[in-house]
């Protein structure tokens, strides 16, 4: 009786259980950032915005080190007015580049806030891009092979990436 009962719930769940196969596909959102136009202007200009904070930090850094330099020469020749004077003067200068270090580069600064406010638009095209392809080749899954997840092995028969560059019409 054991083995009946047990033959017929092997012959009736076991079908039940057969696993349905899931659909996998990747990207490689690396070379759709690389590929894509938006991208590259939005990189553009965040390049330009970095290299005209970072010329003003340097002309800051400069001349915080040119008056350094010269309180370094004259320091034995000051009065003592005259040197807390210039050293005070010094510090300021010194917190003042540090600030706007901070200020620009730091880790809610201007750099962040402009990195998401030109890159955001762009990756919600993207992802949009991909969720309508995954839905349309009906995806349990899709992988960013360029991201923190490993992805040791993949057909290429499952990169979406031109699919994605299509759709966001990118040669």
């Amino acid at each position: 009786m054991k083995k009946i009962v047990f033959v017929l719930f092997v012959a009736i769940i076991l079908p039940t259980l057969s696993f349905a196969q899931l659909k996998v596909g990747y990207v490689d959102s690396d070379t759709i950032m690389d590929k894509l136009p938006d991208a590259q202007d939005a990189r553009q200009k965040l390049d330009a915005q970095i290299k005209e904070w970072q010329d003003e930090l340097n002309k800051l850094e400069n001349n915080w080190k040119q008056k350094y330099d010269d309180y370094q020469k004259r320091k034995l020749i000051m009065t003592d007015q005259t040197r807390a004077e210039t050293e005070a003067e010094l510090v300021k200068l010194e917190k003042d580049v540090a600030d706007y270090r901070e200020k620009k580069f730091g880790t809610n600064g201007e750099l962040f806030q402009k990195q998401d406010e030109l890159m955001h638009p762009v990756q919600n095209k993207v992802f949009n891009a991909i969720q309508e392809i995954a839905q349309e080749e009906d995806l349990d899954f899709v992988f960013d092979r360029s991201g923190d997840v490993m992805l040791l092995y993949a057909k290429d028969q499952y990169d979406l990436t031109q699919k994605v560059l299509d759709k966001l019409k990118v040669e």
